[in-house]
């Protein structure tokens, strides 16, 4: 049985989403996403859009304490790291 991973998603080098997967190929799947990709084009953080230059990366240990915060043990969703801008 494999246990989940957190990943985080980078826009311009700033983290801006975790999310968790059994595999780091299941967490590139879900960021090439367009479901994904369409909400991030459209969200802004600080006036700057979250989607530019996207990376993925194993999650830090403070990152993966903020995503448990807000996700149960054994769920999975998706967490954002940063305040969005409401129009």
């Amino acid at each position: 049985m494999f246990t989940l991973s957190i990943f985080t998603i980078e826009a311009d080098r700033r983290p801006i989403l975790s999310l968790a997967a059994k595999k780091h190929r299941e967490a590139e799947a879900l960021l090439e996403s367009s479901e994904l990709r369409d909400t991030l084009a459209s969200a802004l953080s600080e006036g700057r859009p979250l989607r530019e230059d996207l990376r993925l990366r194993l999650a830090t240990a403070d990152e993966r304490v903020r995503y448990r915060e807000f996700v149960p043990a054994g769920d999975t969703a998706a967490v954002l790291l940063v305040d969005h801008d409401t129009p």
